[in-house]
């Protein structure tokens, strides 16, 4: 795939700020600090276009930016991290589910957990709740260059452990750095617009 043209085309807090052009809509999930911002980045082909942070808990709004004019990969605020307080984790909470009950522009869920570590609760809370909707979600494991080849079998063991996945059922290692997983993310887009 290639990237010609990225714009920022909407930060919504309700639905009455949504796109309303019908494009095909890629969400993108997981805890704060997991790295959603460099995938965005990676993805799109730009340096700092979504802004990362060395503090967890900077996005606040469902950021829609639109690619090549066909699609749109959705950021919403991370979980996890209670920046602002439980009630404000609460209103992320609501949000993040309207959006998922309401849009039938959505073809995908990325669910990113961090390859370095087990998936939390909140990860597995996640991926049961797509389930039960039965939302299409893929399991993005994101810094995968930070883990030495020896630990890398038993990180793998973990997050199918964790999720309960069979081998037709797995999840992409992503790395920011190497770009692994890139052209396996392009795919599923491709395949869904």
């Amino acid at each position: 795939m290639q990237i010609n043209d990225v714009t920022l085309k909407s930060i919504a807090v309700r639905t009455s700020q949504y796109p309303e052009d019908n494009l095909p809509e890629f969400l993108l999930v997981g805890r704060s600090n997991v790295g959603k911002s460099s995938f965005i980045n990676t993805l799109i082909e730009r340096k700092n276009y979504a802004h990362t942070s060395s503090k967890p808990g900077k996005t606040t709004t469902l950021n829609f930016y639109l690619v090549n004019n066909l699609f749109y990969i959705v950021d919403v605020p991370g979980y996890g991290y209670a920046i602002g307080g439980k009630e404000k984790q609460k209103k992320f909470g609501m949000m993040i589910e309207e959006y998922l009950k309401t849009r039938s522009s959505m073809r995908k869920v990325f669910l990113l957990v961090d390859y370095r570590h087990k998936p939390t609760e909140d990860d597995i809370l996640m991926y049961n709740f797509l389930k039960y909707y039965n939302i299409s979600v893929e399991i993005i494991a994101t810094k995968f260059d930070k883990v030495n080849k020896n630990s890398r079998n038993k990180q793998d063991k973990l997050i199918r452990e964790a999720f309960n996945l069979t081998s037709e059922n797995d999840f992409i290692h992503f790395s920011t750095v190497t770009k692994k997983g890139k052209e396996e993310v392009y795919k599923i887009i491709e395949d869904n617009i």
